[in-house]
């Protein structure tokens, strides 16, 4: 038989820590509510393993031999990879804390910490990772539809999402009204537009808002 998927088993928490002890706990923890764990010791162990497909978040300690837990979350964040940090620490100060939160860490748990607090923060660093990936998918999708839209369908795109009527989109690319409600047929149908107000949010997520339609 069977089973079907169960998209809460592809959530993954990576955990960063030099202290085995803590990641043997932290590891038995979080098994113990269902949550796959990869635990190393290092920075480099960390950006050498691969990443998971589904939701992800990353329980990460401040001190670390060699690159320290902030030096990889700025590295993150310079490379563009949004992964929800969570920070541990035995030896955590005010300006270590702000620091984190400035980078946009999920939360600064100073150990010891309560594992309901921890949990907490991962659940919320996995669903925002949720969303983010979705968010990512969403954005894919409406960009693979809207590079199967002619260069005139994009321009009429444009016009349609400011606001502009038919009448007023042929006389500004300079061609006749059926012309234009072909194109802009064309338009709903290729990017799958229930409404306007729909077609103008999917304008608004590729962009689009703000460029100015030209003419070829």
């Amino acid at each position: 038989m069977t089973q079907t998927p169960n998209p809460e088993e592809d959530r993954t928490v990576f955990i960063v820590d030099d202290d085995a002890a803590i990641r043997e706990s932290l590891v038995s923890l979080l098994r113990s509510v269902g949550l796959k764990v990869t635990a190393l010791g290092s920075v480099p162990e960390f950006l050498g393993c691969p990443r998971p497909e589904g939701p992800t978040c990353l329980v990460l300690d401040v001190r670390l031999p060699g690159r320290s837990g902030l030096d990889l979350q700025r590295e993150l964040s310079a490379a563009n990879i949004q992964l929800p940090v969570i920070f541990i620490t035995g030896h955590g100060d005010i300006p270590m804390s702000v620091q984190a939160m400035k980078g946009g860490a999920i939360e600064f748990l100073t150990k010891p910490f309560r594992d309901q607090d921890l949990l907490d923060a991962i659940q919320l660093g996995l669903a925002r990772d949720r969303e983010r990936r979705e968010s990512d998918r969403e954005l894919r999708t409406l960009s693979e539809r809207f590079e199967r839209l002619t260069s005139r369908e994009r321009e009429v795109m444009s016009y349609v999402v400011m606001g502009r009527l038919n009448k007023e989109i042929a006389g500004d690319l300079g061609i006749s009204e059926i012309t234009v409600k072909v194109h802009r047929a064309q338009v709903v149908r290729k990017m799958s537009a229930d409404s306007l107000p729909e077609l103008a949010r999917m304008a608004d997520k590729l962009k689009l808002s703000a460029r100015k339609p030209h003419t070829t």
